[in-house]
């Protein structure tokens, strides 16, 4: 069976911190090749580096979530550029807009910080990672402003909204929601947007697919988002894990 790569997971969480390497150790003797330890935070960031340098296996993004803005440091835009210099780091990310909780940093703050780590991103010429909840409008809009490659992750939007995506350049990320009983949003963008254009993800230790909602997620569930979106396009197990293996190399590893 080919390998896996998830593109998105959150192994510095303290729900790992029970067998943290026990479970990446055997995480890697077995389906997965690579994962991607994307950053919320700075000091997120700093353990998805530390990581990333522990096992060669995982690579790092930096970023700050909007939903952690609040409790980030002045200079975060200096500590992120300098966790950036760090060879395992491919990636600025998790950075977006929420604009779910009423008690989230306001639009205008949210949108400011999206835009600076942006920059931030196109002046090393990486790749982003974003997160976008009930912000589809706001945050194509910036997209669309600043053209950067990378990927938008946990993707939960119309295929519409995927096409713009795609028409700026980016990939689309799926993950358990795929396998969820009423996700018709994430069925339909899986069945129609281009292979080439797909990455796979777990969002681990969140987003568990069907049959493990609830239960703590991890990089060797992905094959269950894998089988579903094989189902729904009528294609090969192993073509699909390949070639998304292919896209995310493309995208986070070709430089």
């Amino acid at each position: 069976m080919s390998k896996i790569f998830d593109t998105h997971a959150h192994y510095d969480d303290k729900a790992f911190d029970p067998d943290r390497e026990e479970l990446l150790n055997r995480l890697f003797s077995s389906d997965i090749c690579n994962v991607i330890n994307v950053g919320c935070s700075v000091e997120a960031s700093k353990k998805s580096v530390e990581l990333s340098l522990k096992y060669p296996q995982i690579f790092a993004a930096v970023g700050v979530h909007p939903l952690e803005i609040k409790d980030s440091p002045e200079n975060y835009i200096d500590i992120l550029k300098k966790l950036s210099s760090n060879e395992k780091v491919v990636a600025i990310g998790e950075i977006g807009l929420d604009y779910h909780y009423d008690d989230a940093p306001s639009d205008e703050i949210q949108k400011q910080v999206f835009e600076l780590q942006l920059r931030l991103a196109k002046d090393l010429d990486f790749p982003v990672i974003i997160h976008s909840r009930e912000s589809t409008l706001d945050t194509l809009n910036i997209l669309k402003k600043y053209k950067p490659k990378g990927v938008v992750h946990c993707f939960s939007g119309s295929l519409e909204s995927a096409q713009e995506i795609l028409d700026i350049g980016m990939y689309i990320g799926l993950g358990g929601t795929v396998t969820f009983k009423n996700a018709k949003n994430p069925i339909n963008v899986a069945k129609h947007i281009p292979i080439d254009r797909l990455l796979l993800e777990t969002d681990a230790p969140y987003m568990s697919p069907t049959p493990f909602r609830g239960k703590r997620c991890d990089s060797s569930l992905i094959k269950y988002t894998a089988e579903k979106i094989c189902e729904i396009r009528n294609i090969k197990f192993d073509y699909l894990l390949e070639t998304t293996k292919n896209n995310a190399r493309t995208l986070f590893l070709s430089k």
